[in-house]
């Protein structure tokens, strides 16, 4: 494992290696698709676990988990962990502490057999909000809604978050220089996140 920790665009790399277990999917066309749907499966698994690990380990410190993903950028396979303070915040001191402690338990556990990277971040100012927990407590900012079905000839609408009750995100939102207000339900919002207001 190689692991480094970032805020936002700052990253910083430390050398620490393991071996590394490769996988070959080119055995066939039925049978590389059946082996990709297996390891999707298993990933989404992998993920969830880690959740759960990390989770309380972030806790200890007052940090919240934001989300555990993996990437590829290159030949490089990223395991990348965001994590956050109550109020959104997150400084790279922190980055470092919890950097070196997911690391620690990740070692310890053994449960990924090939070689990547730790990244542990910031969600960044513009983060999506994933859950209901994260709406309400997005309550009071600006946020970005893409809608699934146009409302008023709108597909998007960017404004204040005011409430979020009976799975319906409420919005205060200009549309010409007047101030309008749109009741948006869970079941029609593609994505929801939080947006810096210019």
């Amino acid at each position: 494992m190689r692991l480094f920790f970032c805020l936002l665009e700052k990253r910083l790399m430390f050398d620490l290696f393991r071996g590394i277990l490769c996988t070959d999917t080119s055995t066939g066309v039925g049978q590389a698709h059946s082996f990709i749907m297996f390891v999707k499966e298993n990933v989404m698994d992998q993920i969830q676990k880690l959740k759960e690990l990390i989770t309380p380990l972030v806790a200890e410190d007052g940090i919240e988990l934001y989300d555990v993903a993996w990437h590829t950028e290159g030949s490089m396979r990223i395991l990348q962990v965001s994590i956050m303070h109550k109020d959104g915040s997150m400084d790279i001191d922190t980055c470092a502490a919890q950097s070196e402690k997911i690391s620690t338990m990740l070692d310890e556990m053994d449960m990924i057999a090939s070689e990547y990277f730790l990244e542990v971040c910031s969600p960044g100012a513009e983060r999506e909000l994933k859950s209901e927990e994260q709406i309400r407590d997005a309550i009071g900012e600006f946020v970005y809604v893409k809608l699934k079905n146009p409302r008023a000839g709108m597909d998007e609408i960017k404004g204040t978050l005011t409430a979020f009750e009976n799975n319906t995100v409420y919005l205060d939102y200009m549309a010409k220089a007047v101030k309008k207000k749109a009741e948006i339900e869970m079941d029609n919002i593609a994505l929801i996140r939080l947006s810096v207001k210019i």
